[in-house]
């Protein structure tokens, strides 16, 4: 186990092998690709280079090159990000268990100088190429509490399909806003209470000033614990595994933030 932080760091950065994160996609946040934009900007800050696989729900198509080379569909957007659409292209690696694991394989060996892989897909999508691996997810909401509801309903089937039961959020705001605190805590509350599940932190990044504003210490350090949270090449060397996705269970929805 790490010593510190910093000891921590410098194992992740002395590992050959990349870093996966996955983030839940939620239609219900205006600027989500904002957010992504901040947290790519995080890993760069660490001279990192992401790839974001795009496969949200309202992202692009793929390539019709992608069922042959998806190294051709990779777009390089700067010297720290690159870029493919990937909307609906995990369920093609479905095999007869029902688990889309060899896609990340197959997107680590098409872009082997990514440093981190970042697959921002729907908890379903997530939960068939993630199953029961180590990584820690990030969810993306904003103050609407629809969006909150929807970040609830994804970290649920996640912790019910994938098993998985440590979070990460992100959130479409001002930093400073008191609103932010609360959902936060009442994702939280819900995640322990009906989950068994863990936020284990959140950030804020204002969409209107993402741009001009200098990353703030509280983004910086959830991308590191997202980057920590995750050993070397621990998901991808898991991609072979057949584990059969778990079944669904019951529990409570959350209720919209006051």
């Amino acid at each position: 186990m790490p010593q510190d932080q910093a000891h921590g760091l410098r194992r992740l950065f002395a590992a050959p092998k990349q870093r996966f994160v996955p983030v839940v996609c939620n239609p219900r946040v205006m600027g989500a690709g904002v957010l992504l934009e901040g947290l790519c900007a995080a890993f760069a800050e660490l001279n990192l280079h992401t790839l974001v696989v795009d496969a949200g729900v309202h992202s692009p198509q793929p390539s019709e090159l992608a069922q042959v080379d998806l190294s051709n569909c990779i777009e390089r957007l700067s010297p720290r990000l690159s870029y493919l659409a990937a909307r609906g292209l995990p369920m093609r690696y479905i095999n007869a268990n029902g688990s889309a694991a060899a896609f990340l394989e197959a997107v680590a060996e098409a872009a082997p100088e990514a440093d981190v892989i970042l697959l921002h897909a729907s908890a379903a999508e997530l939960s068939r190429v993630v199953a029961l691996r180590e990584v820690r997810p990030l969810l993306l909401a904003d103050t609407d509490p629809a969006s909150v509801t929807e970040a609830y309903a994804g970290m649920k089937w996640l912790t019910q399909r994938a098993g998985l039961m440590v979070y990460s959020l992100l959130m479409a705001c001002h930093p400073q806003l008191r609103v932010a605190t609360r959902i936060a805590q009442q994702l939280n509350s819900c995640a322990d209470g009906f989950l068994g599940a863990v936020l284990r932190d959140w950030a804020c990044l204002d969409p209107r000033t993402a741009h001009q504003a200098v990353l703030t210490p509280e983004l910086r350090h959830l991308a590191r614990e997202l980057l920590l949270a995750t050993p070397p090449g621990a998901a991808v060397d898991a991609a072979t595994d057949a584990t059969p996705l778990r079944p669904a269970r019951t529990a409570p929805m959350l209720a919209p933030a006051h």
